[in-house]
Order: C-alpha cells, then structure tokens, then sequence
C-alpha cells in the first residue's frame, strides 16, 4: 500500500512556501548581507526564490529547489551574469522645472562670475525660477522619464528631496508630484521635506526660517507628503542655530532629521547631526576626523555622492577611506540634481571606488544597504530571506568587472516586487 494511502489531500499538500518567481544560473548572488572575515556573503552560482513580493530562499540551486515549492514559477535566468539587490539612491532632487544645462557647459571654461555677466542664470535659485513656473503634471512627466533612466540602471528605491519651490505653495508642488510618482511608478520614492535648500530673495532670512517651521513643516506634516526634513548647513546657507531650529520642529512634527553638511566648509553641520542623532548627513567633504567618528558613534549614516564633486570641479573631493576608518556607515546616492545630472548608481559605484577609494564590496554595500538605511527602510537592499523581491541582473561575472567597466550600464533585468519590469 502507498505511504499516502488514506490521507486527504490537505494532509498531503507541499508544505513548503510557494515562490511566483526563481533565478538561477548567476554567476554569484551578491547578497549585501555582511558576513564575519569578509564585507558580504558572496553565494557562487546562486539562485534566489521569491513569492509574495519577498525573498524566499536563497542558495545554492538544489538548496532553493527544497526550501521552496517551484512549481508554475517563472524562470529568469541569469546565464552567468550577477544577481545583486537593487540599487536605493539615496540623495536625489528629482523633481525640478528646466534645465540648467547652458549654465553646466559655460562652467565648464568659465567662473561663475563670468557666467552671470553672459547673462545666464546660475545656482539653486535659477532652479526655483523655473520650477515654480510649471504645474505638477509638467514635472511629474519630467521625473518620470527620470525615473525610467534610473530604473534601466537598476535602481528600485530613490530618496527624493523637494527644494526647488522655496514657498508654501511650490513646495507642497513637488511633495505631491513624489506622491504621485511613488503611486504610479516601478521605484518606491522616499520623499524628503527641503524647504531649507536656500534662501528665496524676496523674504528676508529670520523670516524664512519662520515660514518654513510655522507654515511648511505642519503642511506637510498634516498631509504626510514626507518621511523627513533635511536643511542645507554650510557658509552662505543655513546656520547651525537655523538648522537646528528647523529639524527639532521637523521632529516634533514627525520629520525625521536629515543634513545636508560640510559641503563647503566646516560649519559644524556633522556635529550637529550627531547631537540630533539625525538619520544621515550628506556631502561631508569638509567635515574633521574627530566629527566623522562622533556621527559613527551616533549611529548616523553618511551619504556619498561622487558624481556631484565631479560635476562641479569640488575642490576637495570626498576621501572616503576616512569615513571607512572611522566607522561610519556609508550610503550611496547620484544626487539627481540640475547641478549635475545622473542617474546611474553603477557610475556613482565606479567613482566611489577609483575616486573615493572605497573597494567594490564597500561600494555596493553602500548603494544597497547603506543606502536603505539612510532612507529608513530596513527590508531593502539585501538578498536575505524576508527581504523586499528587489533584484537586478548583471551582464557581467562579477562585481569587480562591473567596477572595471567605466560608464557601462551592467543591467540586464529589474525585478521589482518579484516581478520582471525591466
């Protein structure tokens, strides 16, 4: 008699889970799930299952073959390229009217002072010109073939900071259009609060820093348009006690703090956002060792962007190997913005490594952990059971090879939720 004989089918169903979509044939699965004695777990011709928009099992493919129910599940073969999690930019400024890119080809020969006597329009505030003359349907189409850009380059989650209004009504402008994007889009938008990017010239400072606590910070908050509240903190911008000022009513409302510190000089942004216990502080390109090491042990992260300081000729480049050294975890962003367009995570990967002298494991970890926990996500960014199904397949074998390949976009396949979109 069969060992099956007399039982119900209900008795006798798989009881394993039911994944709605494998790959196999990598190469390596790059999990960016640290390991002890190297930066990541690296799974050699790996294989990952998903079901439910999660991750079910990883391994080996005979591992995930009995972890996991694969019957009727779609097959995405990796034919020897690199499984990786898709990539979350951490600093963006996605949405914005017009473009700048008269400005970015005069810099290139010329300073900003020559520039503005050829009567060309320079800077953030050239930005919020144009953006407040475009209504929420223009620059939401605008952002979305951003986002299209960014989504064949394998990014799945981006951080996008309004900025660009610097006014109650142009403000709300854009944390709608992240609304809107984040409904209708692949990539999940994290939206930030930025009323604090500069200063609009036709309110004076102390007023402004008013406007922005007393009447953007409870618009947004009431309306939930964003997760958190970032200020500019740097010479010709925000003070510390401004900055100050802002985040704590960010908080109080329900904004978790963010920085954008130390761009061009040392004001003393970092320690502020160490005493905040801020969730990152950004740019960092002037911040002391002595600083660095206070926002490690505040548990802050710090967000690179590479692609900005080439951009715009910074003269002192980040040197990232100090983060490293002093315990800082690290996250990776393009920052997006009129001032230096890109949207490729692989380029800002490139960077990071040559330039900033991060190696590849560091890197990636950077654009995928690191920068998941800078927008506050703790399901993104790994290849881990329980882990969001966002996946990217690689044409090439290995990691090193798509550091190697300077300007080659390396994705083959998006898998966002556990289904193929690119």
């Amino acid at each position: 008699m069969s060992p099956d004989a007399g039982r119900t089918s209900e008795q006798t169903k798989d009881p394993r889970p039911t994944a709605n979509l494998v790959v196999h044939g990598a190469s390596e699965v790059l999990t960016c799930v640290p390991s002890r004695g190297s930066a990541m777990d690296r799974i050699p011709a790996g294989s990952v299952a998903v079901g439910a928009r999660r991750i079910l099992a990883v391994g080996s493919r005979r591992e995930v073959a009995e972890a996991v129910s694969l019957e009727g599940a779609e097959v995405v073969e990796a034919a020897g390229g690199v499984v990786a999690p898709g990539f979350v930019d951490a600093h963006t400024h996605l949405v914005f009217g017009g473009s700048r890119v008269q400005e970015y080809a005069a810099r290139l020969t010329r300073s900003r002072e020559q520039v503005q006597a050829l009567g060309i329009p320079t800077g953030i505030m050239a930005t919020v010109e144009m953006t407040r003359l475009e209504d929420a349907d223009a620059l939401c189409a605008d952002a979305a073939g951003r986002l299209d850009e960014m989504l064949a380059h394998g990014t799945t989650t981006a951080e996008s900071k309004s900025g660009y209004g610097l006014d109650v009504p142009s403000e709300l402008k854009l944390l709608q259009v992240n609304r809107r994007l984040n409904d209708s889009h692949h990539i999940d938008i994290v939206s930030t609060f930025m009323g604090a990017h500069d200063f609009p010239p036709e309110v004076p400072r102390e007023a402004y820093v008013d406007q922005v606590i007393d009447e953007m910070i409870p618009r947004v908050a009431e309306d939930q348009l964003a997760g958190f509240c970032d200020v500019f903190c740097d010479e010709g911008y925000f003070t510390v006690e401004q900055s100050r000022r802002i985040l704590e009513a960010g908080r109080k409302a329900g904004l978790a703090p963010k920085i954008h510190a130390d761009q061009y000089s040392d004001l003393g942004g970092a320690d502020l956002a160490a005493d905040l216990g801020a969730v990152s502080a950004d740019h960092l390109n002037f911040t002391a060792a002595g600083s660095l090491r206070l926002l490690a042990s505040a548990g802050v992260v710090g967000v690179l962007m590479p692609l900005i300081d080439f951009a715009v000729r910074h003269p002192r480049p980040i040197r990232a190997r100090e983060w490293a050294d002093a315990g800082l975890e690290i996250a990776l962003g393009t920052d997006l913005c009129p001032g230096g367009y890109s949207v490729s995570m692989p380029l800002a990967i490139q960077f990071a490594c040559r330039w900033n002298g991060l190696s590849p494991d560091e890197a990636l970890l950077a654009a995928t952990l690191g920068s998941a926990r800078a927008c506050g996500l703790p399901d993104r960014g790994s290849v881990a059971v329980g882990a969001a199904a966002d996946l990217q397949v690689w044409n090439v074998a290995s990691l090193e090879d798509m550091v190697y390949r300077i300007g080659h976009n390396p994705v083959r396949t998006v898998i966002k939720n556990g289904k193929v979109v690119v």
